[in-house]
């Protein structure tokens, strides 16, 4: 038997009133909210086709690469400096694409958006994610990992890990076969994080044109980033559910397992023996020993963190970055001919083509050609931030909570920018031509206080990889496999890069 309103006591029906009450006027505030928040910005320049289930996200959310790139390319050239894009219904994102809209935000330590936290899982509270205290308490801990001293004894490391490579593309170059490079160099950059961040070595380029932990991080990036693409998925309980999101757990405990293992040998043998005395200072030592002005180390859980983000961003985006510069040298005779001479002139009268410490700085023009491919092709397309205070661009006062993406691929095309953007010229950053360019051009490494801590790094790293490699041979396409890009959290490929390698003697 069911009970009419006149049963229940007064003070019950009360309750209930100003339960309902209570309900009607929250959603009505959130709707009047809304309705301000909707109508600003959908008066800013951006995509004017809107969808209640999928904001803008239903112009390009199945796009290939390729045709997302020439989509967000057009709505540049018709609003250079930002643009707006409606990330499902109820969220508006704002793209900045020019020094002049990018420059406020980039001198912030402004905190990442929420789309960040689907990372959470995998890389959890580490520099890459985290604000705050905590973001600027590991930035301290961490940065005595790439002083110069540090980053010194890395080049030797660089210099063997390119000889396992080398040794592979010599195979394929005696046969006259093309050899997949994308993979390989990317074999390469994780052999070379591993050693340099842990001093460990598991033979990873040996194991194929691939290894199980660069599947991994592959897969990580792109469900990622297809998660942030889809709206339904964003709750973590709904995504945890979906095949994507079993995966996605699936392949964060694979990547936890080594951090976690690599970790706990180095503490064993730090308790055991003590700092290392015979081989170099890595990035673990420093992590295990550091202390804050209180004396207080990081945790199990926050070294972990540190450990997976600077593998991830350590390894993966220098194998884009490599592997971009040198299809671009392919595509570009004339200019592999050119570093190639360098090389060959700093290296002068050696019985070995390795790279030593104080030749770095010598090779002027291979600086120009990797900066010229990181604009190109953007290892990291975009980054993104969430103000917590207002920021004006434009004229326009954007509110607290807004997404703004520093859209690094569109920065680094923006014909107002960089005259012929799709052009591969090194030239552009020769001094003279880089003068009175504005600081916030080129940001393959973002910039301000939240730039990438290891840009020296992987600097580094580039040119020691490309010098062994053009010393060498020359290097050129296989017609037969046409490139094309991949983007994700990181400039890929969808099927690779097949090169021949031709061997070549040095010229002097």
């Amino acid at each position: 038997m069911v009970l009419g309103w006149s049963s229940i006591s007064p003070m019950a029906q009360a309750a209930v009133v100003v339960v309902v009450t209570t309900v009607v006027v929250q959603c009505i505030r959130w709707l009047l909210s809304y309705r301000t928040y909707f109508k600003f910005f959908m008066n800013l320049p951006g995509e004017t086709d809107f969808s209640w289930v999928w904001g803008n996200l239903h112009k390009f959310r199945h796009l290939n690469t390729t045709q997302r790139i020439e989509y967000f390319s057009k709505l540049t050239i018709r609003h250079p400096k930002f643009y707006r894009v409606w990330i499902g219904p109820f969220r508006a994102g704002i793209s900045l694409n020019h020094p002049d809209s990018v420059r406020d935000l980039l001198k912030t330590s402004e905190p990442k958006p929420p789309q960040y936290r689907f990372a959470l899982p995998w890389l959890g509270d580490g520099l890459l994610i985290s604000e705050g205290a905590t973001w600027a308490r590991s930035r301290r801990l961490l940065t005595p990992a790439f002083h110069f001293d540090i980053l010194k004894p890395y080049v030797e490391v660089g210099n063997r890990a390119s000889d396992i490579m080398l040794s592979k593309v010599t195979k394929y170059a005696d046969e006259k076969k093309s050899i997949e490079m994308f993979s390989n160099i990317s074999l390469c950059t994780l052999d070379t994080i591993q050693r340099c961040a842990m001093s460990y070595t598991d033979d990873i380029q040996a194991q194929g044109e691939s290894h199980p932990y660069v599947q991994a991080v592959t897969e990580l990036t792109e469900l990622w980033t297809l998660r942030g693409r889809n709206p339904l998925v964003y709750n973590d309980v709904i995504y945890g559910m979906t095949k994507n999101g079993r995966r996605f757990k699936e392949q964060c405990d694979f990547v936890h397992s080594i951090s976690e293992r690599v970790i706990r040998e180095r503490q064993q043998s730090l308790e055991r023996d003590g700092p290392p005395k015979k081989r170099y200072l890595d990035f673990l030592d420093i992590l295990l020993t550091a202390r804050d002005d209180t004396g207080k180390g990081l945790t199990p859980l926050e070294i972990r963190n540190e450990v997976d983000t600077f593998m991830f961003e350590g390894h993966d985006t220098t194998a884009s970055a490599v592997s971009w510069i040198l299809y671009s040298l392919c595509e570009h005779p004339e200019y592999q001919h050119k570093v190639q001479q360098e090389i060959d002139t700093v290296l002068q009268g050696r019985d070995s083509d390795d790279i030593q410490w104080g030749d770095l700085t010598k090779m002027d023009y291979l600086t120009m050609v990797i900066k010229e491919g990181m604009r190109l092709h953007c290892p990291v397309p975009f980054i993104s931030r969430r103000l917590t205070k207002p920021m004006t661009v434009e004229g326009v006062t954007l509110p607290i909570g807004t997404s703004c993406t520093i859209n690094i691929m569109n920065v680094h095309h923006n014909s107002l920018v960089w005259p012929d953007p799709w052009t591969f010229r090194p030239d552009r950053f020769h001094p003279d031509h880089m003068k009175d360019k504005d600081s916030f051009a080129f940001i393959p490494f973002s910039a301000g206080p939240r730039n990438c801590i290891g840009q020296h790094f992987a600097m580094n790293e580039e040119k020691v990889m490309l010098s062994r490699l053009l010393r060498r041979y020359t290097f050129s396409m296989d017609p037969k496999y046409p490139v094309e890009r991949k983007m994700a959290a990181i400039m890929r490929t969808e099927s690779g890069m097949r090169m021949f390698a031709t061997p070549r003697t040095p010229t002097c």
